[in-house]
């Protein structure tokens, strides 16, 4: 989130740029608190910093792949993970943009595969953790995809009702998804603490956060993008790493 200022638009007015800068900060101190307590159960603060290692200094990463919902052909040369917050303004301009573009040209044409990975700020977005349980709990019903486009495309206007009424919309059993959705704090728990804690392992400052990559058997080695960037910035980057020779 906090640099997706570089895909505003440059004629922003004073006021604007005032509350844009205004979010970036909350974002960063929600940041810092996410990190102090990514030790404990997740949601609840006072618990110590775990032993990591140290976030990149630079913009290569490695980054280990987690099983999950996967968009794209399974053994594509090149793999996006994006780190979100499914409650972010700059993770829903992302999507509604570079997004799509993104989508048609690599992913349907099977030169990217695209995993999503969840980094909620709730401090500053409350719904955020909601938001990425319903996408999970979408998930056992096969409509995780689905249910996030929906959660982005409506994330201004979230509250603590309305993923059922998406689950609906989405023709999902929505008896099995509120019994998934009262157990989702603790079923998803240990998934979504791996995901804030490689999110820090990889230096993610902001959302959203990619890191993108050649496919290996385990994870990627990959570079660090962070913002709701426009699309040339990813479409340069992905050739790049396309016309490079496969690792042994």
């Amino acid at each position: 989130m906090a640099g997706a200022l570089l895909a505003s638009s440059p004629f922003l007015s004073a006021q604007s740029l005032s509350q844009q800068n205004d979010q970036i900060l909350n974002e960063l101190k929600a940041i810092r608190q996410l990190l102090e307590k990514l030790a404990g159960p997740l949601g609840q603060p006072g618990a110590p910093i775990p032993t990591q290692a140290a976030a990149p200094t630079d913009d290569n990463v490695k980054l280990a792949i987690v099983t999950g919902p996967v968009l794209g052909k399974p053994d594509a040369p090149l793999t996006m993970v994006e780190f979100t917050d499914l409650q972010c303004p700059f993770c829903r301009q992302f999507h509604v943009t570079a997004y799509e573009q993104i989508k048609k040209d690599y992913i349907d044409t099977g030169k990217l595969r695209y995993i999503s990975r969840d980094f909620p700020l709730d401090s500053i977005h409350p719904f955020a953790q909601g938001a990425a349980r319903a996408s999970r709990c979408a998930a056992d019903q096969g409509k995780f995809w689905e249910m996030r486009h929906t959660i982005l495309l409506n994330n201004a206007a979230l509250t603590n009702d309305v993923f059922n009424t998406f689950a609906q919309d989405l023709k999902l059993n929505v008896a099995t998804f509120k019994a998934c959705e009262a157990a989702a704090a603790s079923k998803f728990q240990a998934d979504m603490q791996k995901d804030l804690t490689d999110a820090a392992s990889v230096g993610v400052s902001g959302t959203p956060t990619f890191v993108i990559g050649k496919t290996g058997a385990t994870g990627l080695d990959g570079v660090r993008i962070v913002g709701a960037q426009p699309y040339a910035v990813f479409d340069a980057k992905l050739k790049e790493l396309l016309a490079k020779p496969a690792t042994p």
